[in-house]
């Protein structure tokens, strides 16, 4: 292990790499403690200053009391647990096993540029987890393969327009309509569980990931950053509400 390390390099490098994190959803006591191990693996203090859309770190050398900051934006990264868990790993590895900052680096751009799920293979399960909880719920089997269809068109038009970079909001708006507009066919068959398909065709919307997040964050004392991402679920989940209300106006005479 080099501890000569330049701090520009160390710096530059856990900045990044706590971004990462925090961008594929991780929660904030955990990307603090993974670049504090990383620290300690150079005998360097790292300490984070965490906002919604950036971070600052600060890397002091405890023998001569010299401190460098960087700062880095936080990505919009899709939420990932391969990073979570690959990434946390990487910083007990440089710890252990003392690499050096330049083989730290390969590791870390091996991680993250490895290929990602593919979209069609996303888009087939998160279906099928949708009709499940249609079947869970106690939806028939109709309603289960039209909440299916209606999953796989709402999350395919959300892949899109986050392709194109589309307001966060607009996009779940969006897509929360048109999947309940498709799932609101169901009420076109006659004993059907139409209300379920309705409700359950906009799960795969919900931003399970920040909502926990938010609420650890808030009890382990990182109050800013955990009402900050709660703040942000509260706004696509009315948003996932509006999208869902266009389509209860539609068809509300056929829902009473």
């Amino acid at each position: 292990m080099d501890t000569n390390t330049s701090f520009p390099s160390l710096e530059k490098f856990i900045a990044e790499y706590a971004a990462c994190l925090m961008g594929a959803g991780v929660h904030t006591s955990r990307v603090v403690r993974n670049t504090r191990r990383i620290g300690e693996a150079f005998e360097r203090d790292v300490k984070l200053t965490v906002f919604h859309k950036s971070i600052i770190v600060t890397i002091a050398d405890p023998q001569t009391g010299k401190s460098h900051n960087e700062i880095a934006d936080i990505p919009a990264l899709p939420i990932s647990f391969t990073y979570n868990s690959e990434l946390s790993a990487l910083s007990w590895e440089a710890y252990d096993k003392h690499l050096s900052l330049e083989i730290l680096k390969e590791k870390f751009n091996a991680i993250v540029k490895a290929p990602h799920i593919h979209p069609l293979l996303v888009l087939l399960l998160a279906s099928l987890a949708n009709a499940s909880f249609c079947r869970l719920f106690g939806g028939d089997l109709y309603s289960m393969c039209i909440v299916y269809s209606a999953t796989f068109t709402g999350l395919f038009l959300k892949q899109q327009m986050q392709k194109h970079k589309i307001n966060v909001y607009i996009t779940f708006i969006a897509s929360a309509f048109v999947a309940s507009l498709l799932a609101s066919t169901a009420l076109i068959f006659e004993h059907t569980t139409a209300e379920l398909a309705l409700s359950t065709s906009v799960l795969f919307l919900v931003p399970g990931v920040p909502l926990i997040n938010g609420v650890i964050d808030i009890v382990e004392g990182y109050i800013l950053i955990g009402y900050t991402r709660l703040t942000e679920a509260a706004l696509l989940i009315t948003s996932i509400a509006i999208g869902l209300s266009f389509t209860l106006l539609l068809v509300k005479d056929n829902l009473i």
